[in-house]
C-alpha cells in the first residue's frame, strides 16, 4: 500500500496559503465518462483564482486521503477534484480501508482512466470556473498523470510524485518514456531517492527524453526519502513535503514546471 492506515497529506506551508482562504470544505460529484460509467469524485473550490487541478489518486481510488488533498489546494488557491478510477467495478459508495482494491486495479485499463479524467476535468471547468487545469498524481496516479501530458488535450501541466517510470508486462509500449513524442503539456516530477521501486537512472532517461522533445520539465528527488513521502504521519520527511507543496504551487501559478 502506498500509504499506512491514517496517513493524512501534509499541511500546506502557511506562506504559500492563499489570502483570506479559511475552511476549504468539498462535495461529493458524480459524473459520466465517455462509455457512459459513473465515477465518484470530490470537489473543492478555491475562493478565487483561475487554476484547477485534478488529482489520480494512489492504487486505493478515491481515499479520504486525497479528499482531504483536495481541501488543502482550495486552502492554497487552486480548485480541486480527485477522482476514483473504480466506477466500473466497484460502484460510487464510499470506501473505507478495509476496500480490497487490488482486484479492482488489475481490471483498470489506461484508456478508460484518461477518458474518465477528460470528464472530470470538463467538469471541474463547469462547476470552479478554473481556466487552466493541471492533473496531478501519486504512485499509480503519478504514472497516469503524467500519461495524461500525451492523452489530454489543452492541460496547463502534469504533476507526478513517485509515478512509476518502467514498461510493465502487457503494456509494452505504454511507459511514460514511451509517450514523450507525444506529449504536450509541461511536467513536473517529484521522487524519493530512497524509493527503490524508482531507480535513479530510469529518472534520468526520462528527464533526457523530455529534454530531446524540448519539453518544459523539471525533476526533483529528495535524498533519503522513500515512496509515498508526501504524508504528515512521516515527519522526518517534512522538509521534502514542505518543498514539494511550494515547487508544485509555483508551478499551478506560473506555469513553468521550473518555478
Amino acid at each position: 500500500m502506498c500509504y499506512p492506515t491514517g496517513a493524512r497529506p501534509p499541511a500546506v506551508p502557511p506562506d504559500v496559503l492563499a489570502p483570506m482562504s479559511g475552511g476549504a470544505g468539498g462535495d461529493d460529484y458524480v459524473v459520466r465518462s465517455a462509455d457512459g460509467t459513473e465515477f465518484r469524485t470530490y470537489l473543492a473550490r478555491a475562493a478565487s483564482g483561475d487554476a484547477g487541478v485534478i488529482i489520480a489518486p494512489d492504487v486505493r481510488g478515491l481515499h479520504p486521503f486525497y479528499e482531504e488533498l483536495t481541501e488543502r489546494f482550495a486552502s492554497a488557491g487552486v480548485h480541486a477534484m480527485a477522482f476514483d478510477y473504480f466506477g466500473r467495478t466497484a460502484g460510487t459508495d464510499r470506501r473505507g480501508d478495509d476496500f480490497e482494491f487490488m482486484p479492482h486495479v488489475q481490471k483498470t485499463r489506461w484508456q478508460s482512466i484518461q477518458a474518465d479524467i477528460t470528464a472530470a476535468a470538463e467538469e471541474l471547468r463547469k462547476k470552479s470556473g478554473a481556466s487552466r487545469v493541471f492533473v496531478l498524481g501519486f504512485c499509480m496516479g503519478g504514472r497516469v498523470a503524467f500519461i495524461a501530458a500525451a492523452e489530454q488535450t489543452g492541460l496547463a501541466g502534469v504533476v507526478g510524485f513517485y509515478g512509476r517510470l518502467s514498461t510493465r508486462e502487457g503494456e509494452e509500449g505504454q511507459a511514460p518514456i514511451d509517450k514523450v513524442p507525444r506529449m504536450t503539456a509541461p511536467v513536473l516530477g517529484l521522487f524519493g531517492g530512497a524509493d527503490g521501486g524508482i531507480p535513479e537512472a530510469e529518472v534520468k532517461a526520462f528527464d533526457e527524453a523530455l529534454t530531446r522533445a524540448k519539453l518544459k520539465h523539471d525533476f526533483k528527488t529528495y535524498r533519503g526519502a522513500p515512496h509515498s513521502f508526501f504524508d504528515r504521519t512521516f515527519t522526518e520527511h517534512k522538509s521534502a513535503c514542505d518543498d514539494a507543496w511550494r515547487r508544485v504551487l509555483k508551478f499551478m501559478k506560473s506555469g513553468n514546471p521550473a518555478g
